[in-house]
């Protein structure tokens, strides 16, 4: 089961996203997250809790970093805590090279 959590401060957000990141959250993220996060300059998601990523979740992803640094706002956008098996998979696929190495921490 997937949740997430906002905390805000000021123009900042950190998300926490809890629980597996699969086809099953594509509304969850599309509908819920990305208008929620469209207002603040900088956005941290953090993925401690997250355990298992697969290829929808990477394409959620990716496409959650590129509509919050395409908005008015040019929104900097992070993803850190990352569990050392999603990291892997993150690794075999290049991902900080698809967003880039400030995205990924």
């Amino acid at each position: 089961m997937f949740s997430y959590e906002l905390i805000e401060d000021n123009e900042k957000a950190v998300i926490y996203f809890k629980g597996d990141l699969d086809i099953e959250v594509t509304e969850i993220i599309e509908e819920q997250v990305i208008p929620l996060l469209k207002f603040y300059k900088n956005v941290d998601i953090d993925m401690s809790e997250v355990l298992f990523v697969d290829s929808t979740g990477i394409g959620l992803l990716i496409n959650l970093v590129d509509t919050l640094r395409n908005t008015e706002n040019d929104i900097k956008v992070t993803i850190s805590n990352i569990h050392p098996q999603v990291q892997e998979v993150f690794e075999i696929i290049q991902l900080k090279e698809i967003l880039g190495e400030e995205v990924l921490r």
